[in-house]
């Protein structure tokens, strides 16, 4: 059937968003702990900072969710970016730890605000357009890899920036003028972030339009947020479909804190050096992303090759899982057709988790209307930060070596497994037009 042409500026409006949420946080990815250091932050500060953001977004997840679902999401995209380009000032120009962890705190409203919110548009134009048994695949995935390829992006163009403007090639490296005022050749990325992001404010109020929504007053939002979320979170508990895709987050978060915690200290054992270390995580964080996106794109291949969604979410978290399995067996050597394998190990991850994303989400859209979709997707991503805090703690405290690797493996697996049984379909009723729709609008 041919696809509508309205349908295809929806989507194509959905993988520019995209594009733009992400490409200003690879430009900060490359450069912020340096910058930071460069600011006298010890590493203990700059750890202490981070845990302020990660808090910050962790608390206001499901509440923010709830707000898109109250009050649009085109408003809820405008503010995370307004909001963001405060941020990106702040700690692009910031010389003190307060002003630092202001601005960090800022990026972790903002990115509160933002989660699901773009996704959540998405689905609810195009089912109001096309009804609520519409194809979402597809565009779910080129949205995950617009925002793959945006991180990788940003982060070759936040290296490369610094010592394009005189960093050179030596991170240590002072340049004696140029460092004694507020910008720094490592403050750019992230002023250039800010750029980028109020070109995202002035393209969402532009260009997206949602479903008409009935007025929202103070009152309704704050009697409609609580019940909002309070229903997104019931969700989990009745709907096996939905449990399934949150166990499912909650075993991709896992593997994910282990490979952040664990890939920079095996690239530093490799290289012999920090400095080298950290470019050669830089790249091999670049290629992570570039292969996330690449499992994106090929998720409704996977999909129509696996048989359905749910049996391509198997396969592809399988994957995975085999990666996973593949870096605990390289963990006791550096000898180079070890470390061959263990990059191999590291590309099937993310190849499985990019390709696996999508369709989950194609089904879990299936479970929600449009009243609580943000805040489903808030509680998804909940699911996927609290457990890999958690894994953090616990990977942190094991001695280093196999033992880690496989534990997580493990678990991404089990999440894998989760998906061997077939769960009856059924797509949630269309309520994107019902104004009484959402508990709590008056």
């Amino acid at each position: 059937m041919t696809e509508l042409p309205e349908l295809r500026t929806v989507r194509r409006r959905y993988v520019t968003v995209c594009a733009l949420l992400w490409l200003p946080s690879g430009l900060g990815l490359a450069s912020m702990v340096l910058l930071f250091g460069e600011r006298g932050m010890s590493l203990a500060a700059v750890a202490g900072l981070f845990a302020a953001q990660s808090l910050t977004v962790a608390v206001l997840e499901l509440p923010t969710g709830g707000l898109s679902d109250v009050l649009g999401r085109r408003s809820v995209l405008a503010m995370a970016g307004a909001l963001n380009v405060v941020a990106c000032v702040l700690v692009g120009l910031g010389t003190t730890a307060w002003v630092l962890a202001a601005g960090l705190m800022l990026m972790g409203v903002a990115r509160a605000l933002a989660s699901g919110t773009a996704e959540a548009w998405y689905v609810d134009t195009v089912q109001e357009r096309s009804g609520p048994d519409t194809e979402l695949r597809t565009g779910l995935a080129r949205g995950g890899s617009a925002t793959s390829a945006a991180l990788a992006a940003g982060m070759l163009l936040g290296g490369a920036l610094p010592w394009l403007l005189g960093l050179g090639p030596d991170p240590g490296a002072r340049l004696s003028e140029a460092t004694s005022g507020a910008v720094l050749p490592l403050s750019v990325p992230l002023l250039l972030g800010a750029a980028v992001r109020v070109v995202l404010v002035c393209y969402v109020l532009a260009v997206l339009r949602e479903p008409p929504r009935p007025p929202a007053t103070l009152r309704s939002v704050l009697r409609g947020v609580p019940v909002t979320v309070l229903d997104g979170l019931r969700l989990g508990g009745r709907d096996a479909l939905v449990r399934r895709v949150l166990l499912t987050a909650a075993a991709v978060g896992s593997a994910l804190a282990t490979i952040e915690l664990l890939i920079p200290g095996r690239t530093v054992e490799l290289t012999g050096a920090p400095g080298s270390g950290a470019m050669v995580y830089a790249a091999l964080a670049c290629a992570g992303f570039v292969c996330n996106g690449l499992g994106s794109h090929l998720a409704p291949f996977a999909a129509r090759a696996a048989g359905s969604g749910e049996r391509a979410v198997l396969v592809c978290l399988g994957a995975g899982a085999g990666g996973m399995l593949l870096l605990g067996g390289t963990a006791t050597t550096t000898h180079p057709l070890v470390t061959a394998l263990a990059v191999v190990g590291f590309c099937l991850l993310y190849l499985g988790i990019g390709a696996a994303s999508p369709n989950q989400n194609a089904l879990l859209h299936r479970r929600v209307t449009s009243a609580g979709r943000a805040t489903a997707l808030s509680v998804q991503s909940l699911a996927l930060q609290l457990v890999g805090a958690l894994t953090g703690l616990v990977v942190g405290a094991l001695r280093p070596g196999p033992l880690p690797w496989l534990l997580t493996g493990a678990v991404l697996l089990s999440g894998a497994l989760l998906w061997l049984r077939r769960v009856e379909a059924r797509s949630a009723p269309d309520t994107t037009l019902t104004p009484d729709s959402r508990a709590g609008v008056s």
